[in-house]
């Protein structure tokens, strides 16, 4: 596979004389730039047969660097409590799990723990992968790209949508909540739309190139225009024009639906809520994308990171209720991560540094719930004096792509990674 070698960074920096009014670049805007000198290139799209295409993804993204250590929680070894004297979790206080001895989930993830009890919920212990990078940057990367080696490349979910698309994607299958479009979605022929609040999102068509900008005007003023040749530049602009136009409005539509039950009033809250009201619309959106920051917790953890994870589950579970009064719980599955774990002892600031392997969460009724992999040892560390992982992060991405997504991960993953049996196909039916 021919990949353009860029960074996350990179990808952020690229840009044409086109923008959302939240800054970011839709993915049927930047198509429309680069498919000018090539309009017979667009076609329909036409999903391969065998895939899925009522099955949802949604990825919530904890940036900073989530400590793995006080989310699932080793109460069971003194080793936790001699390294951590000011962070550990009292006994008393963890959340103790279901067939898994000596673990459990911290306090705060009470709203998790109960969608854990109802068997929604698979936790992933030490999760990462070889010779682990400690840069925000670079680590999150690598998760995005699915490239340990380079963290260079398209996204993963780009991949998969270059994979399993025919043609010019939808510009709907991936739409991300939040200031930022994802690498991870970032394909050779998809990029994911954009946005941070529905009020915000719209197609701003004066900010484009003047011919794509003309030709909207004129769609606007005047309806179809006869004098304009079938497969010609100006008809395609006008297409692309009126596409963006509707898919836009479609979206921002689908936003403002009204849930049927009630989300915290916090950012994830209110970006979980939009992506239960666009699943609730019935948008043809394969992929939905969330982030939320502040887990790079170098001083002052405890308060702060209690506070995310309270925010983290509380919104989760918030977009499960919705799903389930919709009747669409079966047809999505939730991912969390983070770009790295942090330090296993504790530093001088009441806070911890960057480290290794961390817990995922896949979540929803299509996971086959429980404790998924050994803790890892917090005594046979690495050179370092971090967790060694055991598993590595493409085994869950195959899960999601094979048994979820319906596709062969060898050839988006770039490798075979033995899927990681996480996922309940009869569950998902």
């Amino acid at each position: 596979m021919n990949e353009q070698p860029y960074t996350r960074r990179e990808f952020m920096g690229r840009s044409l004389a086109v923008v959302s009014t939240a800054a970011t670049i839709p993915a049927f805007v930047q198509r429309s730039a680069f498919a000018i000198e090539q309009p017979d290139s667009v076609r329909h799209t036409a999903q391969r047969p065998g895939v899925p295409e009522d099955r949802i993804l949604v990825v919530v993204q904890l940036g900073g660097g989530n400590d793995g250590l006080n989310t699932i929680v080793p109460y069971g070894t003194d080793d936790y409590y001699q390294m951590r004297p000011q962070l550990a979790v009292p006994r008393g206080e963890v959340l103790k799990l279901n067939g898994a001895d000596g673990i459990g989930l911290h306090p705060q993830l009470n709203s998790l723990m109960r969608l854990y009890d109802d068997g929604l919920v698979a936790a992933i212990q030490g999760v990462g992968y070889p010779n682990p990078n400690r840069s925000h940057f670079k680590s999150m990367d690598i998760w995005h790209t699915g490239e340990p080696r380079r963290g260079q490349g398209y996204g993963w979910l780009g991949r998969y949508f270059d994979n399993t698309c025919e043609g010019a994607p939808d510009p709907n299958l991936c739409v991300a909540v939040g200031d930022q479009a994802p690498l991870a979605a970032q394909g050779a022929k998809v990029q994911p739309v954009a946005f941070q609040d529905e009020r915000l999102f719209r197609w701003a068509g004066s900010d484009l190139h003047d011919d794509v900008a003309a030709s909207y005007e004129r769609i606007n003023r005047a309806g179809p225009v006869e004098d304009v040749a079938e497969g010609s530049t100006a008809s395609f602009l006008m297409r692309t024009a009126l596409d963006a136009q509707v898919s836009s409005d479609r979206i921002r539509a689908a936003a403002r639906t009204a849930p049927l039950v009630n989300y915290p009033r916090d950012q994830m809250g209110q970006s979980l809520k939009m992506v239960g009201s666009m699943i609730r619309a019935g948008l043809p959106t394969r992929v939905y994308y969330t982030s939320m920051s502040g887990f790079d917790t170098h001083a002052g953890q405890q308060w702060r990171h209690g506070n995310l994870l309270r925010q983290f589950s509380a919104a989760v579970a918030a977009l499960y209720r919705d799903l389930k009064r919709q009747g669409n719980e079966k047809r999505v599955l939730i991912m969390s991560f983070s770009e790295f774990g942090r330090r296993v002892r504790e530093n001088a600031s009441g806070g911890t540094d960057h480290g290794t392997a961390a817990p995922m969460f896949l979540i929803g009724a299509p996971v086959r719930g429980g404790v998924h992999g050994g803790h890892p040892s917090l005594t046979q560390l690495d050179d370092n004096g971090d967790l060694k992982y055991h598993t590595d992060f493409r085994q869950v991405y195959a899960a999601i792509l094979e048994r979820w997504m319906g596709t062969d991960s060898a050839a988006i993953l770039n490798g075979r990674f033995k899927a990681l049996n996480v996922i309940a196909a009869d569950r998902s039916a």
